[in-house]
This record gives C-alpha cells, sequence and structure tokens, in this order.
C-alpha cells in the first residue's frame, strides 16, 4: 500500500475556486505516495477523519500567511491572505504534531509553519529585508535563482551529501524570527533562512524553494521528496 498524503489546497480568489499545481501530486506520485487533495474545512470532525486517513501532510505554496498569526497588523495593499487556508494548515498542522505523522512545507508551508509554531515573518522582503539576492524569479520555475548554504549536522545535509545547492525561488514573505521549536538547515546568500527541521519529530521538513517545479530534472528536489514520502510509510 502506498502512503496517502494529504495536500492542502490552493485557492483562486478571483475565480472562488480551488485549483492545484500538477508538480506537488506528481513529485509525491513519483517518489511512490499517493496524493489526496483536502477540501475546504473548518469542521473539527471533518478534519480529524482526514488526518486520520493519511500517513503525511503537504502543506502548498499560495497566499500569504495572516500576520494575525504572528501578532502583527498587515502591510496595507502588500499582503494577500486566505484565513480559511490559515484556519485549515494549522488545525492539519497541530494533529499531524500531536500524532507525529510527518509534515513537509513548501513556501508558504514553511512561513505557515514558522508562525504557527510562535516565530515570525517578513511581511514584504523588498521592503523590510531588501537584497541582491534574487527571491521572486521570472519563469520558467524550474531554473534556479541562487544558492543556499545547507548547514552541517542537519538532515538535509545528511541526506544531499553537500555544503551548497541551487534552488529556485518565488516568495515575498519569509522566516523573520524563527520558533524556538525549529531549526535552520539551509540559509540564502542574504541570510535568510530557506529550509527548516524541527528535531523532536519523525519528520517535520520545510523548504521556502519550490521541488514541486523542479523535480523532473532535479535530483535533489527528487530525494526531498522521496524522503518525505518514506517517513510516511
Amino acid at each position: 500500500m502506498k502512503p496517502v498524503i494529504g495536500v492542502m489546497p490552493l485557492w483562486d480568489d478571483s475565480r472562488e475556486s480551488v485549483w492545484m499545481l500538477p508538480g506537488y501530486l506528481d513529485g509525491i506520485r513519483e517518489a511512490g505516495g499517493l496524493p489526496i487533495v483536502f477540501p475546504f474545512t473548518g469542521d473539527a470532525g471533518e478534519i480529524a477523519q482526514l488526518t486520520d486517513l493519511c500517513g503525511g501532510f503537504l502543506l502548498t505554496g499560495g497566499h500569504d500567511v495572516s500576520p494575525a498569526l504572528y501578532g502583527e497588523e498587515p502591510l496595507k495593499e502588500l499582503v494577500s491572505c486566505c484565513e480559511k487556508r490559515d484556519a485549515l494548515e494549522t488545525a492539519v498542522l497541530r494533529r499531524a504534531l500531536e500524532r507525529d505523522k510527518p509534515v513537509l512545507g513548501i513556501c508558504r508551508g514553511i512561513q505557515l509553519i514558522n508562525a504557527a509554531l510562535g516565530g515570525t515573518l517578513y511581511q514584504d522582503l523588498p521592503r523590510q529585508h531588501p537584497s541582491r539576492t534574487e527571491h521572486r524569479q521570472q519563469p520558467p520555475y524550474h531554473i534556479p535563482a541562487h544558492q543556499v548554504t545547507i548547514l552541517p549536522d542537519t538532515p538535509l545535509y545528511k541526506l544531499l551529501g553537500g555544503e551548497t545547492l541551487a534552488v529556485n525561488s518565488y516568495h515575498h514573505q519569509a522566516i523573520r524570527d524563527l520558533a524556538e521549536s525549529l531549526r535552520p538547515m539551509a540559509a540564502a546568500p542574504d541570510g535568510l533562512v530557506e529550509a527548516v527541521w524541527k528535531p523532536d519529530c519523525r519528520f517535520l521538513w520545510a523548504l521556502q524553494w519550490h521541488p514541486e517545479f523542479a523535480f523532473r530534472t532535479d535530483a535533489a528536489s527528487r530525494a526531498i521528496f522521496a524522503r518525505f514520502v518514506q517517513a510516511a510509510r
């Protein structure tokens, strides 16, 4: 039996529609998992039933994380949030941690995890953390935009066996203050935390870059998906 991976849904404001990037699903399937896209629900019973069905959870990219999660007011016209995403994903993360089920966060996912666990975010990098590092590249999105330094003595270093990694990048928010329970695994040239893990969990990793765009051509992206799915077995 393939491990079932619950994938957090994407939301289109203009069309009022649920949608999904195929790379998230294809990356999981190629790694040996069976992805299912969650519906938007705030019902605790439904969330409990859904999470009990799954061996692991993928927190996807998309909307900005609401600054309310880390006690700030939003910067006007620079932050676009989806409250029902924040509520669903926070509830799923909490239940996953209670049951020690694997979680992988991508882009928004690393931000949501950090905020939900007590950290803070830069709401808008160009305003709050100006840098020469390219964090919002133009397509095609599978092409690397900058390198990250992989920290020694971390699971990511053990998996990939190298000190640097070329990654793609498309985000305008990022970790500002790291949650106390998280540890960094990689950093951008301008100092931003680009990957984290939670040492007291079976598997909780999160990345600021986008393996769902790169896994077809990038061995490191495939290895990360494979490690996640393996943990969910």
